[in-house]
């Protein structure tokens, strides 16, 4: 389980806030109270990706970082919304990659699709990440509080019982949802081959 940071610590709900009024210390003490766990996420993300993955964990949280707070200014609501853009942040660095890599690679060649969640990004092919992409773009479409579940376990590498804490929900609930996405995005998958 990796733990979405620590109560010892101001709490990060406290430090966004504090963000949010203009205090720019508050976003070097953020960085230190999240960095470990944003580490051990991309740790987590990177181990289901191909074994020739040029990025590495350092640099998915450096590239992270820099797309949350590099060139706009996003006001995080609280804990939960920042998980939740991180989630999504790697996300897109990941599908990114994915993208450039499959448009290096044009090969013609059509890639059989696993069906099984945990495996949808591609441990072989950046195709599957891409479809995997437009299936959650789609969820997203239709049940956005699922879709950022999927972010949230898939790409943000939460636990249904990390999710449930992050999100001020019951486990029971977070986990049927997240039953529920699998289930919508096995389908959508399906009818991509």
């Amino acid at each position: 389980m990796i733990p979405i940071g620590t109560e010892q610590h101001p709490s990060i709900t406290e430090l966004l806030h504090q963000m949010r009024a203009g205090d720019e210390s508050a976003r070097g003490e953020l960085i230190r109270v999240v960095y470990h766990t944003l580490h051990r996420i991309a740790e987590s993300q990177l181990r289901k990706e191909r074994p020739d993955h040029t990025l590495q964990p350092t640099a998915l949280v450096n590239e992270a970082y820099l797309k949350l707070f590099g060139h706009s200014h996003i006001e995080f609501a609280d804990r939960a919304h920042f998980f939740v853009v991180v989630s999504r942040a790697m996300r897109r660095i990941l599908v990114d990659h994915a993208r450039a890599r499959a448009t290096a690679r044009r090969s013609g060649d059509q890639v059989q699709l696993d069906t099984s969640i945990e495996s949808e990004a591609a441990a072989a092919e950046p195709t599957k990440l891409l479809d995997l992409d437009l299936a959650i773009d789609a969820l997203a479409r239709e049940q956005s509080s699922l879709a950022e579940l999927i972010e949230m376990r898939y790409f943000g590498g939460m636990t249904a019982e990390e999710s449930a804490e992050v999100l001020g929900r019951s486990v029971h609930i977070v986990r049927h949802e997240l039953r529920l996405a699998h289930a919508w995005l096995r389908r959508e998958l399906a009818g991509l081959r």
